[in-house]
């Protein structure tokens, strides 16, 4: 502990306290601003959203903004849509991550090394490269327009069975010896012993999972071409006009969007940071 009984040391760790909370605050400011700026908007009749210079607060609140969305989209089919995606892709990311992981950070095979560098060389290959195979692949299976076109390609992750099995090497071997010596085959090791300790990683990729899922643009956009098909982010995508773009209904829409996302993260911030901090304590 530092000592701050020094008259001399107590005005710098205050100076020190203030300054570390000025450049937070800032920060904080400067994340938030668009959120804030998104949510003025909102409510500003069309108008004022193209006015030079800009306005911050509207002078006209303009409620029915939000409204407009539901006649310029089918906003409740799209947000179900996602809400399926999200929910597919997260839930079988998290199971085949889980199993992947484990069989890395536990199991020795001949090859796992190699296996596993293949695995960690997606990671180094722009998504967007993946794109035109995928859509072939999707063509192919007539799969266009449909949830299984949005959801398989997402249900497996490199990043996951990285990020699991960091965080399965970091558990004691003890407890799955344990289980050993008990009877337990590799099965019921990893259902009984492993994943219950693992739940703070699970958090942390299914929320990250849920997060990029629910933001995902570009392949629902190449994908679904139904507006009945359509996730939200490809949906608000088509608001943006050529020559006309109403940003009041677009900035409504799509703070219509990101609220449960934010809301959620809000909620499970704290296992989110505990997943990740103890993901890269060990491995």
């Amino acid at each position: 502990m530092p000592d701050t009984s020094s008259p001399v040391r107590a005005p710098r760790l205050r100076a020190r306290s203030v300054a570390t909370h000025a450049a937070l605050i800032a920060m904080a400011t400067v994340m938030i601003g668009p959120f804030v700026w998104e949510l003025v908007t909102a409510l500003k009749p069309f108008a004022e959203t193209t006015r030079l210079p800009p306005t911050f607060l509207p002078h006209h609140w303009e409620w029915s903004n939000f409204g407009k969305v539901f006649t310029s989209l089918p906003f409740g089919r799209m947000f179900l849509n996602t809400v399926l995606m999200t929910a597919g892709r997260t839930v079988a990311q998290v199971v085949f991550s889980a199993m992947a992981g484990y069989a890395f950070a536990r199991m020795r095979f001949r090859g796992s090394g190699l296996l596993f560098g293949l695995f960690l060389s997606v990671l180094m290959v722009p998504g967007l490269v993946f794109l035109i195979p995928q859509y072939m692949i999707i063509q192919d299976l007539g799969w266009l327009n449909s949830l299984p076109g949005l959801i398989v390609p997402g249900m497996f992750s490199a990043f996951g069975t990285f990020l699991l099995r960091q965080f399965f090497m970091a558990l004691p071997h003890d407890v799955e010896e344990a289980a050993r010596l008990d009877g337990a085959n590799p099965w019921q090791v990893f259902r009984h012993v492993a994943l219950p300790l693992a739940r703070p990683g699970l958090l942390a990729l299914t929320i990250l999972t849920t997060l990029w899922s629910w933001n995902d643009l570009m392949y629902p956009l190449v994908i679904a071409t139904d507006p009945e098909k359509m996730t939200l982010s490809a949906g608000l995508a088509t608001l943006q006009g050529e020559h006309f773009t109403d940003y009041s209904v677009l900035m409504a829409g799509a703070l219509m969007a990101t609220a449960p996302m934010i809301v959620s993260f809000v909620l499970l911030q704290r296992h989110f940071i505990q997943g990740i901090a103890f993901t890269g304590s060990k491995g």
